[in-house]
């Protein structure tokens, strides 16, 4: 049962932590996933002034080559309100997810952000709270 899972090991955190190659900052809601369970990921970017195009550009060569990847089910670029750029990630399983943060992809997309962003990225790894019915109620 994914919520009984989730309900074991769910904690903040504050201060600075790391997440593959990211530096996140600030509070962040952690938790322990199983390396075989399912997980949606989301990466909030933040554009520098006048940058986001130059953003969006940047991404678009991971996104293919990510698609590639083992076990990467959704990987998808969507512009927010307050003018970040929100990925949404959902990986087959945390090993595989792992893998990717560990990868080519993410290595080379790091590189291509540099100077492009305001701040670090945030990260979140989210642990599903399913309601409703089975097939629309989790990601």
């Amino acid at each position: 049962d994914p919520r009984a899972r989730a309900d074991s090991h769910v904690h903040e955190a504050r201060g600075e932590h790391r997440h593959g190659s990211t530096l996140l900052y600030g509070r962040a809601v952690t938790s322990t996933l199983n390396a075989s369970d399912p997980v949606v990921v989301t990466a909030v970017f933040h554009p520098a002034e006048g940058g986001h195009d130059a953003v969006v550009a940047a991404l678009r060569p991971a996104i293919a080559a990510v698609h590639r990847e083992p076990g990467c089910l959704l990987y998808a670029i969507h512009d927010a309100p307050d003018g970040t750029i929100v990925m949404i990630e959902k990986w087959e399983t945390v090993a595989l997810l792992d893998a990717h943060g560990k990868g080519e992809a993410v290595a080379a997309l790091n590189a291509s952000l540099k100077g492009l962003v305001s701040s670090p990225t945030e990260v979140a790894r989210l642990v599903p709270l399913p309601a409703g019915e089975e097939s629309k109620g989790a990601l």
